[in-house]
This record gives C-alpha cells, sequence and structure tokens, in this order.
C-alpha cells in the first residue's frame, strides 16, 4: 500500500516511520524545508519538502496514484485542502485528516474526508471517562454526522431509575439499544428495569439529545 503522509509534525514523523517499517510505501511532505531535512537525514529520501496545499507539488509526491493521504498537519484548514485535492483532483481511495478543533468535524465529514482523527476528542473522551459528569457522554459520530452514539450513566436521583424502559418517552429519531450493567452488555428490552448505577446506550440525531438527556439524566440529579 502506498501512503502519502501530509505534515511532516511527530505525528507525521512516526507515521511515516511506523508505515515504513511495516513494509509500506510511503512519502512525507513537509514545506518547512528545515524540518523536512532533518527528517530526511533519519529516514531517507522519501520525505519531500513543498507543500501539500499545492496540487502540483501532490502530484509530484505521487497523489495520483495513493491508496491513501494522510493530512496530519496542525493546521485544520490545511488538512481539509489537501483531502479535497486529493479526493477530487486525484481520486484517492482513501482519505485520512487530523482535526484539532472539534467543531471543525461535522464540515470535514460534509466535504467527504473518509476518516477524521481528532486527538482533543479523544483526550476529552477519555477524561468524561474517568470523571463523574451529569451529562451525555458521546462515544461516536455516524455517517456524515446526522447520528451519534450516546452513554448516559444513571446516577441516583435520575427519572429513569426504576423504570422500565418502555416507560421513557424517547424522542424520535432517538433508540436505546443497550445497557452495560456492572460491566457487562446486555441488549435493552422494553421490560428492562433500570437501576443506578447502569449505562444506557443511545443512537439518535443531535437534535434529540435535550429530550434525552431530560428522560435519563434529568435537570439535577445528586452529586
Amino acid at each position: 500500500m502506498f501512503v502519502l503522509v501530509v505534515g511532516g509534525g511527530k505525528v507525521g514523523y512516526y507515521l511515516t516511520k511506523e508505515l515504513i517499517d511495516a513494509g509500506h510505501e510511503c512519502v512525507l511532505m513537509e514545506k518547512d524545508r528545515g524540518r523536512a531535512e532533518a527528517i530526511r537525514d533519519e529516514i531517507g529520501s522519501v520525505v519531500i519538502a513543498q507543500d501539500g496545499c499545492e496540487g502540483k507539488y501532490l502530484h509530484e509526491a505521487g497523489a495520483n496514484r495513493a491508496d491513501v493521504v494522510a493530512a496530519v498537519t496542525g493546521d485544520d484548514e490545511d488538512n481539509l485542502v489537501i483531502c479535497q485535492m486529493a479526493k477530487h483532483h486525484f481520486s484517492v481511495p482513501r482519505t485520512i485528516a487530523r482535526v484539532n478543533n472539534p467543531k471543525n468535524e461535522q464540515l470535514f465529514r460534509h466535504l467527504g474526508v473518509d476518516e477524521i482523527i481528532s486527538p482533543t476528542r479523544m483526550i476529552l473522551g477519555s477524561i468524561e471517562q474517568d470523571i463523574p459528569v451529569h451529562e451525555l457522554l458521546h462515544l461516536a459520530a455516524l455517517g456524515e454526522g446526522e447520528l451519534e452514539i450516546i452513554e448516559a450513566h444513571l446516577q441516583p436521583g435520575s427519572p429513569a431509575v426504576g423504570k422500565v424502559a418502555a416507560d421513557l418517552h424517547v424522542p424520535s429519531g432517538c433508540s436505546l439499544f443497550g445497557v452495560i450493567r456492572n460491566g457487562a452488555p446486555a441488549p435493552l428490552r422494553a421490560d428492562t428495569v433500570l437501576a443506578d448505577g447502569d449505562k444506557v446506550i443511545a443512537i439518535g440525531r443531535p437534535d434529540c439529545e435535550l429530550e434525552l438527556r431530560l428522560q435519563l439524566i434529568g435537570d439535577s440529579v445528586e452529586a
């Protein structure tokens, strides 16, 4: 597999090294000439000191035959431009973009980036799982962001505790499909009685979140 990596920061550097070590063909583009030369001294001539936002340089780097283009610069706008050119001008089958600002994720999906890597979102998800918060936890987005997988951790005082799933007024466009109890996952049936400590898993549109929160978390719960 031929992978074109754009961005010679730490992410791009280590990604390129790992790909080469795994036996893949790889080219790394870095527009800062000094940085590119420093990396070239370590990993060889696969490093090109050119701007990946320029179509002619992407072509010279082999974008027209790349299986994957991974845009991992520290600039979201650059990463989006790179993926757009790779997809629409060079017909690259798979584009991957690093997204630093989570607010940009929906735009990237809407414009057809195949896979989004958000370090901010990953770290935030880890923090939210370790710190008890009385909010819904966003586990993943599906498709182009139209649907999300959401987790609600039921706490003392939650309006859902003691109710069966069929009694909950789930908003249109949302579905409850699973529960994690004592670390074990199970399907959420209509007669499942919800308990304090349950983690209820739902899938739904973003506009369902407010009503879903009121049903599962409530306006206020005990700390």
